[in-house]
């Protein structure tokens, strides 16, 4: 009998992904995965996160602090300098979570996290904004083109909300009951920028596409009015039933927004006003990467956690108070 040929499943054929028996080979123990976290942010050895010196001593007799600088004479760990620091969760919970957060195109909720890592949905809530915080973009290159631009509307409807809510809402063309967010996609490399916008009037969306396209792109978008005046710019008529018009379409940043919508609906079900735009910016992340190895995702994302800090006390403050010092103790493990 002949051995039946393997059919590869749909999907990108081009990466090599990693099952869960493999994930939980890689890390079986915190130590590994605490080695892991540290190959990936010091290739060439352990450096000083504070004055980036390279005489450092280790291991050492502090209890957390496996690492000490002989220049500047302090402790430190791999998660010092990170998203991670003064986290209590194990490193091998954080490379789950990483994990899980690469490969589940539709996202992760805190309820998810909460089970698989058998932590408390308060802690699995901090951890997934900790993640989402390694997707901003650090100074992106803007787009060659052509690029499609649109811009999409998120939120529950406002005969659901309270009143208080509904006055506080953000309005402006399109639903009022719901938050407006712009997207601009890279036709020629498939990368999509999406944030959380005030409005949807010509000068914030047109400011946007110039701020994720080069001079001179070619835009291509709907009918909507906002986009009129870029300088090389064309349109499909939605209004009139008109979605193709030889190259103009955005079908490319509308198949971006289905998913994040697949995401809000059958994922997290809420996706509040105030944290959007981390929730758009994971999911723009994550399209982004798409095409790249599991191993490499996994390994961009704790690269991303260098240099970036996302305390309890900051996450929940009201953004218009300013910022906020952040707490002593939130009373669980974070």
């Amino acid at each position: 009998m002949t051995e039946t040929k393997k059919r590869k499943a749909p999907g990108k054929h081009c990466r090599k992904g990693m099952t869960l028996v493999e994930l939980f080979a890689k890390f079986p123990d915190d130590e590994t995965a605490e080695a892991w976290f540290a190959s990936v942010r010091w290739p060439d050895g352990p450096r000083c996160p504070r004055c980036d010196c390279e005489r450092v001593q280790h291991p050492t007799t502090h209890p957390t602090m496996p690492y000490r600088c002989r220049g500047c004479r302090r402790f430190f760990s791999v998660r010092t300098g990170t998203v991670m620091e003064c986290s209590k969760l194990g490193y091998q919970k954080w490379a789950i979570a990483v994990y899980l957060f690469n490969t589940n195109i539709k996202g992760t909720s805190s309820m998810k996290l909460h089970r698989d890592l058998g932590i408390s949905q308060k802690s699995a809530w901090h951890l997934a904004h900790r993640i989402r915080e390694t997707w901003a973009d650090r100074q992106a290159e803007p787009f060659d083109g052509p690029v499609e631009a649109d811009e999409t509307y998120i939120g529950g409807k406002a005969k659901n909300m309270h009143a208080r809510v509904r006055r506080e809402r953000i309005h402006g063309r399109g639903p009022a009951d719901k938050t407006a967010v712009a997207g601009v996609r890279d036709r020629h490399t498939g990368r999509v920028a999406a944030r959380v916008v005030a409005s949807t009037d010509g000068p914030t969306l047109r400011g946007f596409v110039t701020d994720h396209a080069v001079v001179g792109a070619m835009v291509y978008t709907d009918d909507a009015k906002a986009y009129r005046g870029l300088p090389r710019h064309k349109s499909v008529s939605h209004t009139t039933g008109q979605y193709v018009n030889r190259m103009a379409h955005v079908n490319g940043v509308e198949s971006f927004w289905a998913g994040l919508k697949r995401g809000y609906h059958g994922t997290h079900h809420h996706m509040s006003a105030k944290h959007l735009d981390r929730y758009v910016v994971e999911f723009a992340g994550r399209h982004n990467r798409r095409r790249l190895d599991t191993d490499v995702m996994m390994a961009a994302t704790a690269a991303g956690m260098i240099g970036r800090r996302l305390p309890y006390a900051e996450l929940i403050a009201d953004p218009d108070e300013g910022p906020v010092e952040p707490l002593a103790s939130a009373g669980e493990p974070l």
